[in-house]
This record gives C-alpha cells, structure tokens and sequence, in this order.
C-alpha cells in the first residue's frame, strides 16, 4: 500500500478545459481558504494563457487576482506552468522575457512549476527550473505523453533520464493531455520511467477526454505513481481530469492513504456548481469512450477551438471530416506532442484543408517556424512533399531569412515603453495596449460573483414559499410588492 498525494486542478486546468480559462479571482475567492484547508500537496494556479484570457475578455488584471488567491491560499504551495521557449506569448518568447515570468510568478508567490517543452528542449527547461530554485520554489520536469509510433517506452525513459539528473527537478510529471493512456501501456512505460527517474516521485495528469482516466491513476499507482491531478466534481471530468471526491473514495478502497479532508469537497464543489451555471459555464462533464479521440489525440480545450473555427466557416458538420484530417496532418509533421502550441498549429492547419480543399494551400507561419527547426527538432521527420510544400511558400523564404530574436530585459522594456515595470512588461507583451487600458477602466478584481443562490434569486424563493399566505409583502429600495388572496 502506498502513500497519494493529490495535486488540485480546479483553478487551473478545470477552468481552463471547462470555462475556457475565465475564471475571474472573485469566482475562487469565497471557497479559496476551504481548497488551502483540504490538505493537498500543491494547488495549481496559474498559466500566461490565463492571464491573457482574463485581459481580453475578462477586463480583470490578473497580477491583482492573483495576489488576492495567494493572500487566500497561504499554506499550500501554489503551482504554475511553463513551455519553455514560449509561455508568455503563443510563438516564440524570447529567453529574457521567459525569465522575467518565472521571477515575477515566484515574487507574487508561486512556490511550485511545471515545466514543459514539447519538443524536449531540456536546457531551456533547466535554466527555468534554475530561476525558481533561486526562489526555493519545487519544480516538476514534465513529459507530454502522445500516442505515436515514435514514442515508445524507451523515448521517455531517455527524457525521464535526462530531466531527473537536474538537480533542480524535484518530482517527473507524466501529461497525458489525451487521455489515451491505459493499463497495457501504463504497466510497461510507468516502470521506464521510474527506473531512469533517480527516486524522485512521479506525478501523472490525464485529461479524462476518454472517461477512462481514473481508472489509469488507479494503474499507474500500482505501478509507482505517488501524485495524482485531480479537482473537484464540477470542474473535472470531460475534458478535464478526474475529480477528488472518486479518486480520494478508490485510494481509500484500495487501501491507500492520502492526506485530503474529505468534509471539505462538498462545500467547494457546491460553489463552483452554482457559480459555473450562474455564469453558463460547463459543469459535472463527461465523455462517452470514443476511439475517434486515439487517432487525432486533441486536447480538451482545442476542441472548442475547432468547433467555433468551423462555425465560423458555416462548415460545423464537417468536424468528423477535420479530425481524420487533424491525425493526417500529425503524421506528416512527424507526430509533434499535441499539446500547446503543436496542437493548435495541427488543428488549424487540418481546418484550413477542409476548408480551402486544397492541402497545405494556405500554411500559417507558425507551421513554418517549425517546419524550419525554430521550435526545435521534430521526433519524427517531417513528410518530404509536405515539407517542400511548406517551404516552398512565398512567406517561407522571409521567415526563414528572419529567425526568434533574443532581445535582453532592457531592450524588451524599451520596445514596450515599460519603464523597468517588469509586471507591466509581461501584460504588454501577452495583448495589445488597447487591451489592457480597458481591464484598467473596469477597477480592481471582484472578490465575488453571483451564484445561483445569489440574493435575488434568494427573495424569488422566500416569496413563492410564503405565495399562499393571506398577505405577502416583499420590500427592497427596488421593489415593493403586496399580494392579497
């Protein structure tokens, strides 16, 4: 029997696979002290997506929600991601302003990262992981799993080889964006990578994209798993991963320990219930098993995205037709990892052949880039039509001619007109100014948000249990009504 650990997800990649990354602060705040209470190793928090999300659409500055969850949340360490060659804008970051984020995540009060690269870049994670230890934050050395003929054990036996001999890694995250993963292969590849993995625990993240997720923690905990991401019932599942309240219940049934305040979920949960539906969000999802999800692999959140690029296009009954195309186009880039920013890039590449109907007519730039090497070294060479097709593009000759520039802090401050405000650098760099001076417009972060038992919805209720009483009167400064039988 084993000790679990669990890592919470629901203000991270719940909100992100669910909400679509719009979970204002005041949304977590009123529950905020009950998740730092419940007893998990790390809460994840924070992501430069989100914070992008949160200015554009939100019209909230997400340094000042931020600081209000960390003043709520003051036991638990809190977590946030990182790819390593791009966190902090969709392309490309340049090396300075990459260190600039994780400075600044630790000076607001992040104490643990994950951190990512697709391609396995392991020296541009380990100067990351470097920065953080500076703020004695815990690090995880992520590897993205995908189902592909090239990943095999041996593939992320060598990265769990080379991510565990940092002695900044603290813990190796096993990312299964997909859900693909199940117990034949979780018997053979958890193994590999404990045994390259120099005794550092291994953590595992699966997407529940295929509803069989949990039952893969419960595998790979036989197999020398010792943390689990889970977040709670509202928030998890579908898209995103399995909740705390059954993986705590199989632990236990297992004959596991945890340290989890099981008296704690309910409370949490009921809040996000009420806020996710007050504010039309997806709450309490699931997904049917569909092999579809094993040939294309895309994450949850792409999903939508590929969803409403088609209805943009009045082509939605076309999606079976763009998710063969989507496992097409991954096979001939050579099997990238889908997730941030390969699974964007296939994606919309797959859309725009449908649409066009024409096969790489229209090629985005980031598709060049990584056609070019900028990204790193694809796993598997990149089909040589395909590949002649990209590079034979008008704007292929341009890029190529102009790769990632690596400005250093003061000339990226310069270019932003910042001032040496590095905070101010980051939300510049993330959106334009116009962007940025509207969230300015809307004030400080809420600290709360209507729910379903909000205190109008409260009198409605109090008014119809009374409704058969000779006389109700109901008095607000808005309203005032009597009614007589």
């Amino acid at each position: 029997m084993a000790h679990i650990q669990f890592l919470d997800e629901t203000l991270r990649d719940g909100q992100q696979s669910l909400w679509g990354m719009r979970m204002q602060a005041g949304m977590a705040l009123p529950v905020a002290p009950l998740i730092d209470r419940t007893g998990y190793q790390i809460i994840s928090l924070a992501g430069s997506s989100l914070f992008e999300v949160l200015i554009r659409h939100c019209q909230e500055d997400p340094w000042a929600g931020l600081d209000l969850l960390v003043k709520a949340m003051p036991d638990t360490p809190l977590r946030a991601g990182c790819r390593s060659n791009g966190s902090v804008t969709f392309g490309f970051t340049p090396d300075a302003l990459m260190d600039i984020w994780v400075d600044r995540l630790c000076a607001h009060g992040i104490r643990s990262f994950w951190l990512y690269d697709v391609l396995f870049n392991i020296d541009k994670m380990h100067r990351l992981a470097r920065i953080a230890k500076r703020h004695q934050c815990q690090v995880a050395g992520t590897m993205l799993f995908t189902l592909s003929p090239v990943h095999d054990d041996a593939y992320y036996a060598d990265k769990a080889d080379k991510l565990s001999a940092l002695d900044e890694v603290d813990s190796l995250l096993l990312y299964d964006t997909g859900g693909v993963l199940d117990r034949d292969r979780i018997s053979t590849l958890v193994p590999a990578i404990k045994a390259k993995a120099r005794g550092k625990p291994i953590e595992m993240h699966a997407n529940n994209m295929l509803g069989q997720s949990a039952k893969s923690y419960i595998d790979a905990i036989e197999f020398g798993v010792t943390t689990i991401h889970t977040a709670v019932r509202p928030m998890a599942n579908g898209p995103s991963i399995p909740s705390v309240e059954i993986m705590a219940r199989n632990v236990e049934m297992l004959g596991h320990t945890h340290n989890l305040d099981t008296s704690l979920f309910k409370p949490v949960a009921d809040h996000f219930e009420k806020v996710g539906k007050a504010a039309g969000f997806l709450v309490n999802q699931h997904f049917e098993y569909d092999v579809t999800s094993l040939k294309h692999q895309i994450p949850g959140g792409m999903m939508g995205t590929l969803r409403a690029q088609l209805v943009q296009q009045n082509m939605l009954d076309r999606l079976p037709d763009v998710l063969e195309e989507v496992a097409r186009v991954r096979r001939e880039l050579g099997y990238p990892g889908m997730a941030t920013p390969f699974a964007q890039l296939v994606g919309t590449l797959a859309v725009l052949n449908i649409v066009t109907g024409k096969r790489y007519s229209v090629v985005p730039d980031e598709v060049i880039q990584y056609a070019a090497g900028f990204y790193g070294e694809p796993v598997a060479p990149i089909d040589a039509d395909v590949l002649d097709r990209i590079l034979s593009k008008p704007r292929a000759k341009e890029i190529l001619a102009s790769p990632p520039e690596q400005p250093d802090r003061e000339e990226l401050h310069r270019r932003h007109g910042t001032g040496g405000d590095d905070d101010e650098l980051l939300l510049r760099a993330l959106v334009p100014s116009a962007d940025i001076d509207r969230m300015r417009l809307s004030g400080a972060p809420r600290r709360d948000y209507p729910t379903l038992s909000s205190p109008e919805l409260d009198q409605v209720a109090r008014l119809m249990k009374v409704a058969n009483l000779p006389l109700v009167q109901l008095r607000s400064s808005q309203l005032e009504l009597s009614m007589r039988q």
